[in-house]
């Protein structure tokens, strides 16, 4: 039997943009729905489609709770977040590897994840 895994995530429009931090057991079918715009809200108004950050938790009650923390922090402190665990600011959704693929190893890899870098 698989153990079900939680996130938490932050989207974005651009680089150092809009951002909106949201929790859910699907992380893929829920980015396929902020890209599409499937809810009315937050997201789709500032067209939130770009994955940069995520955790992952063992319980709901632990991404719901780090999701209302994290809902309190200051913008620096997110931005500060992100630029430490995606400094590059890509979307992980759209890269193919995640973490970032070591450049003198795979150079070509790299370059395609780094094509994915929000401006």
């Amino acid at each position: 039997m698989f153990d079900k895994v939680f996130y938490v995530y932050i989207v974005t429009n651009k680089r150092n943009g809009t951002l909106y931090i949201g929790s859910t057991d699907d992380l893929g079918q829920r980015m396929e729905q902020h890209i599409a715009e499937v809810f009315e809200g937050f997201s789709k108004k500032y067209k939130l489609k770009s994955l940069v950050w995520f955790e992952e938790f063992e319980t709901r009650e632990e991404a719901l709770l780090r999701e209302k923390r994290m809902k309190a922090w200051d913008r620096d402190w997110k931005l500060e977040l992100v630029e430490k665990f995606n400094p590059f600011w890509i979307d992980i959704n759209k890269s193919p590897v995640w973490p970032l693929p070591d450049e003198d190893l795979f150079p070509e890899l790299y370059e395609t994840v780094m094509s994915h870098r929000l401006r």
